[in-house]
């Protein structure tokens, strides 16, 4: 399986391709709308920010942001593309240890990471989440949903029931990406088990999204 900072790395130029997909145009018009508004004067900490797609619809709602990814690569096109109207502060982050990003925050958002998650670690990652919110913070994550002929092809899964996919990228450069694409009730569960409340799923026809708020000792 291939390291995913490396994959995304180096797919850092073409990534933001995936979003004008003709037949997903509808949900992701919707996302617009939906994710910019949730946050609206709240101060963000995003996970895994990549090219910045989402950060620079979010920047111009929030009252700050603070976006976080492994990869040099895409945080520096992420820099690049932000507006300087709307600034960002962008950092080098693990999303398994966030303990070193500083800032008082009381919303986060993950766009399109827990699919790259494996599946017994998606708990320890929100649990490591909620420890850099204080209660009644919101939180909103976002991902594929599975649908044949617009989604990369599922090629394997594990005895864990993670699910990989072959892709290739523009300069015909092949990789092994994880993928996995859990139900709503399997995002409820590891929501709930990590001390998440008030919990809101929807699913688009290409898109999941779920809302919710972080209880009060939640991550402890």
């Amino acid at each position: 399986m291939t390291n995913i900072v490396d994959y995304y790395s180096a797919r850092a130029d073409e990534y933001e391709q995936v979003y004008a997909k003709p037949e997903r145009q509808d949900d992701i018009c919707r996302l617009h709308d939906i994710i910019p508004a949730y946050f609206t004067g709240r101060h963000v900490l995003e996970i895994a920010c990549g090219t910045g797609y989402w950060t620079r619809r979010i920047a111009p709602r929030a009252s700050s942001v603070v976006a976080c990814d492994l990869s040099p690569e895409v945080l520096a096109l992420a820099r690049a593309r932000q507006a300087e109207t709307f600034p960002v502060q962008f950092r080098n982050a693990d999303a398994f240890a966030l303990d070193g990003v500083s800032g008082a925050f009381d919303a986060a958002f993950a766009g399109f990471w827990i699919s790259h998650v494996q599946r017994n670690d998606v708990q320890r990652f929100l649990t490591g989440l909620h420890r850099k919110l204080p209660s009644g913070s919101v939180v909103l994550l976002t991902d594929n949903r599975y649908v044949d002929g617009s989604n990369w092809p599922i090629t394997r899964s594990d005895v864990d029931g993670n699910t990989y996919q072959r892709r290739r990228l523009l300069d015909g450069t092949e990789y092994e990406v994880l993928k996995n694409f859990p139900s709503p009730a399997e995002v409820r569960y590891a929501i709930e088990a990590s001390g998440g409340s008030t919990i809101s799923v929807c699913e688009l026809t290409y898109y999941w999204y779920v809302t919710y708020e972080v209880a009060s000792g939640a991550g402890m």
